[in-house]
């Protein structure tokens, strides 16, 4: 048996240092491991949170930037809605049949009921698509309502940035000529414009008429947020694609059904007025503030034409699952109508706004 040289232990680990330092390195390892899972886990939903937060928003923003431009026809303001004209009210027949427009009517047979339909209701909801078949509108969800929305361009036609004058589809033009014999007041064309401007020299400024249709369909596997819109006098031939992750939406019309006297809308009457020297406070035009609520199919035509404000709800869902979770909550888009609970491995958030029809309510406010 060899002698230790000068009383020293041999250099080296023994075995059993050399397992401890294994089992050692081996739990910090481990511990490293679990982190890194756990810090890319976090990262990974919280990166899901984000993109349903962005998609949640960007859509009720989306949404509200038409909504806002929702009953602008380039300075007309419909007839019966006029204050200064005094003969201006429907007639109950009138009023009668726009209960029975097709919302969907080609450009080239739109007859006077139609564009009063159309100046009078820029926005109106549909629970189900089986009507709007010839707007291209199809795949709707249960879980979603479709919004229509209809306005004049904000910008005349020529102007840059504009549609580049390649638009062919309708334009509204509005007369400002007062010279005799007087003009009509407003021009729905799509190749003829004969109105003037206040020198009753210069054409009228011509906007296309904008219509959309918002609703939740399915796109990639995923419920998505779509449009179909009137472009070219023609609806689009294929549903856009607009923002993944909406799965449902609702639309609640806030209506402004009395005056600041308190008295009923009516335009089956010309205006009455409070005084009826100065001609100042509509009694029977109302006053731009909400009085009431309706919903979809219960919405009556009288109802729609007096929609000032709009309140949308959209539920907003992660692409993916998470693991573990299960969605157990349920979600509440407006007064009437509760989702949920899912009982899958989504997250989900509610995203609400109430949005203010400026071009309508604005001309019934009371200074």
């Amino acid at each position: 048996m060899a002698r230790r040289r000068n009383g020293r232990r041999p250099d080296g680990f023994t075995l059993i240092e050399l397992m401890v330092a294994i089992t050692l390195g081996m739990l910090i390892m481990a511990a490293l491991l679990a982190l890194y899972i756990n810090i890319t886990r976090t990262n990974n939903e919280m990166a899901k949170v984000n993109r349903q937060i962005e998609n949640g928003r960007f859509a009720i923003q989306l949404l509200q930037n038409d909504l806002v431009h929702a009953g602008f026809w380039g300075g007309y303001i419909p007839r019966y809605d006029d204050l200064f004209v005094s003969d201006g009210a429907l007639t109950a027949a009138e009023l009668a049949a726009l209960d029975g427009v097709d919302p969907c009517l080609a450009p080239a047979s739109w007859d006077d009921t139609f564009k009063t339909y159309l100046l009078g209701i820029p926005v109106r909801s549909f629970e189900d698509d089986d009507a709007l078949s010839d707007c291209k509108v199809s795949g709707a969800l249960a879980d979603s309502n479709i919004l229509m929305v209809s306005h004049a361009n904000t910008c005349a036609k020529g102007a840059v940035p504009c549609d580049g004058g390649t638009d062919t589809g309708p334009h509204i033009q509005v007369s400002s000529c007062t010279t005799p014999p007087p003009e009509p007041s407003f021009a729905i064309h799509d190749t003829a414009f004969p109105l003037r401007q206040r020198d009753c020299l210069t054409p009228a400024e011509r906007r296309k008429i904008v219509t959309n249709f918002y609703y939740v369909g399915e796109s990639n596997g995923q419920p998505t947020l779509m449009r179909v819109s009137l472009d070219n006098g023609d609806y689009s031939s294929v549903p856009q694609p607009l923002i993944e992750g909406i799965e449902a939406f609702r639309v609640e019309f806030l209506v402004d059904r009395k005056s600041e006297t308190n008295e009923d809308v009516v335009y089956t009457d010309v205006i009455k007025w409070q005084d009826t020297t100065k001609k100042t406070t509509a009694r029977n035009r109302g006053d731009g503030a909400p009085d009431a609520a309706c919903y979809g199919s219960a919405c009556t035509i009288d109802d729609l034409m007096n929609v000032v404000a709009v309140r949308l709800h959209v539920l907003a869902r992660n692409l993916e699952t998470t693991p573990g979770h299960k969605d157990t909550k349920t979600y509440q888009l407006g007064d009437t109508d509760t989702l949920g609970p899912y009982n899958d491995g989504y997250k989900r958030h509610v995203f609400s706004t109430t949005v203010r029809l400026n071009n309508i309510s604005g001309r019934r406010d009371t200074p």
